[in-house]
């Protein structure tokens, strides 16, 4: 079988796992489509490109898409031995049949140059490491002189002050040449390895696992999992490396077939109890313990985004900015309110989510959250506005996890081994789903609310925003509320 060369982002896929490496090249349509997520991260690791790039300014751009390589890989030549050329964006090369794009090259001193791999996130992963050592490969193998190679990432202690963005502050780099040159034997080995693997008629032979979703949900796994039985042993919540390759040794996928002597944490045996038993899990006082809330009840929920460029005076690269809240609230005679924010212009949300939050909260009563994400969203509030610092620490006291109630006091078989609350509200409350709104997830609310707040967004585009971001922030809290009956009616609370 013909091999086809290698990219940057094949040989990255190859360290993942040899089969994605062969769908990759062999049969690229057995792929999932892109989430809306993962579209998301690629359009601000593309923004957050081009703004690095104006930390190494007057560049020369190799324009030639990946479709065209030879000619993008002439055009980097003409570059390169052009002598007024200090910059080069997307540098085009091919080396022992691997072809890289270079985010930036820059001339340093004589025939000496820098490669720099721009990264949107924070810190430096063991992913970006090889991610540069692959290039380092190609560059030097075709004779070109390196003197750094390394990381330039996001500095998440910058602070931008709400004028002009300091490109020195907001990036910093790290130097990863000594390293990745020690990595040049194991990264000839991975090509050869790899090469061996294209060459098969057939796929490598390898089951879905863990691996599959680090260090990134692999485009392959719905595929891979169609064999797996509906209760897979993944679906065992925190179970270690060593306890699922036991398991693969001993041939067992389904967790019905799992010994009782596998030694397993309370929560993994009570999923393999209510899978065999095919029945419900309530623990005896979890009607006691969602029964103890202090009325009025708040059922609250945020929504956030977090720009990995900051938007904002006093807002770092990745700040976590709510710019929306609902609140449902349950009085003891069992009349459900509903409250909500939503900031509709392009300005720091802070301060007015916190005082139209501590309106709507006032000082009693239990607020019913789903994980303690909004808990850390009040604390950053509270170490953000100092006039509000005493009032948002008395919330916080107040918050009770419902999500961490669940897991310690109920399962149910379908929730396969997942505590979201768009899983188990299907199981909970099958007439209320998410599939029929129009946002569905945060990261879509995320980039609603951005375009919502576009200057360039249409009104009527806005309108529809508003109306569709406010219906989403509804169906969580209100998705509380019908959980926590539920549950009660089934513990008998």
């Amino acid at each position: 079988m013909m091999v086809p060369p290698l990219s940057k982002s094949k040989f990255l896929a190859g360290l993942q796992c040899p089969l994605r490496l062969w769908y990759a090249c062999h049969e690229p349509d057995l792929a999932s489509p892109l989430s809306l997520s993962q579209r998301a991260i690629l359009a601000m690791g593309q923004r957050v490109g081009e703004l690095a790039r104006d930390r190494y300014p007057g560049g020369v751009l190799i324009r030639e898409n990946h479709l065209h390589h030879e000619k993008a890989v002439r055009s980097t030549r003409e570059a390169l031995n052009t002598p007024s050329t200090f910059v080069i964006y997307e540098a085009a090369f091919t080396f022992d049949e691997v072809r890289i794009r270079a985010d930036i090259l820059e001339r340093s001193k004589g025939k000496l140059w820098n490669l720099v791999e721009v990264k949107s996130g924070t810190s430096v992963k063991e992913e970006n490491v090889y991610d540069v050592a692959v290039q380092y490969y190609v560059l030097t193998g075709i004779g070109l002189e390196v003197d750094r190679a390394g990381i330039l990432h996001l500095n998440r202690e910058y602070l931008y002050d709400g004028r002009e963005l300091d490109l020195g502050g907001l990036f910093t780099f790290t130097d990863l040449r000594e390293r990745i040159a020690e990595m040049q034997p194991e990264i000839a080995s991975e090509i050869r390895d790899f090469r061996a693997t294209l060459s098969q008629a057939t796929p490598p032979p390898i089951d879905a696992s863990r691996h599959c979703r680090k260090p990134y949900i692999c485009e392959f796994f719905d595929h891979c999992r169609k064999p797996m039985p509906d209760h897979w042993v993944q679906e065992l919540w925190g179970l270690r490396q060593d306890q699922l390759d036991k398991l693969a040794m001993m041939g067992i996928l389904d967790i019905r077939d799992v010994p009782k002597s596998l030694e397993m944490s309370a929560l993994q045996a009570r999923i393999r109890e209510c899978v065999i038993k095919n029945a419900e899990h309530v623990e005896a006082d979890l009607g006691r313990v969602l029964s103890d809330y202090e009325y009025p009840i708040h059922f609250l929920d945020f929504e956030t985004v977090a720009p990995a460029i900051p938007r904002y005076a006093n807002t770092h690269p990745f700040q976590m900015l709510p710019f929306q809240w609902s609140d449902h609230i349950l009085s003891e005679d069992g009349v459900l309110t509903h409250r909500a924010y939503l900031c509709r212009e392009d300005r720091d949300p802070r301060e007015e989510v916190a005082r139209t939050l501590l309106e709507a909260l006032g000082e009693e009563g239990t607020i019913c959250t789903f994980s303690n994400y909004e808990t850390q969203v009040i604390a950053d509030l509270r170490d953000h506005l100092p006039q509000y610092r005493d009032q948002l620490e008395a919330t916080t006291t107040r918050c009770r996890d419902l999500h961490t109630e669940i897991r310690r006091g109920y399962y149910h078989p379908e929730f396969h081994g997942s505590f979201s609350i768009k899983d188990i509200l299907p199981v909970l409350v099958p007439s209320m789903s998410y599939d029929v709104l129009t946002i569905h997830e945060g990261v879509q609310a995320g980039l609603a609310y951005l375009q919502m707040i576009d200057p360039e967004t249409p009104a009527r585009e806005k309108e529809r925003i508003r109306k569709a971001l406010l219906e989403y922030c509804r169906q969580d809290t209100l998705a509380m509320v019908r959980i926590r009956n539920e549950l009660l009616k089934r513990s008998g609370g």
